[in-house]
């Protein structure tokens, strides 16, 4: 009898909340605070901080940093606004740490 294997997950790397699904992901080529990181289309079990206007790589955002629902620990942010035009693809998605986040059933 064949096993049942769920989705692959990424979870909060300090309490391993699920966090996302790998289906979810965009891009992998993103840089964070603390090194690369990664682009999803959708977040779960998160809480979205407030909105601030920071001055990144690729030009100035409106963001609010996401933390994991159940410890708090700070895992990323979600773009609310992108203020140039070839940057408006990001509003509304998120960015998880590539150090913050683990693999679940890989």
């Amino acid at each position: 009898m064949a096993e049942l294997v769920g989705p692959r997950l990424y979870s909060c790397y300090n309490c391993r909340n699920h966090v996302s699904l790998h289906d979810d992901v965009i891009s992998k080529a993103f840089q964070g605070r603390n090194g690369r990181a990664f682009l999803f289309s959708h977040a779960m079990n998160i809480v979205v901080g407030p909105k601030e206007d920071r001055q990144l790589m690729t030009g100035l955002h409106t963001v609010a940093d996401i933390y994991c629902q159940d410890c708090r620990e700070v895992l990323g942010w979600k773009y609310e606004k992108a203020y140039e035009e070839t940057q408006k693809y990001k509003e509304g998605k998120f960015i998880f740490e590539k150090s913050k986040i683990v693999k679940e059933n890989w």
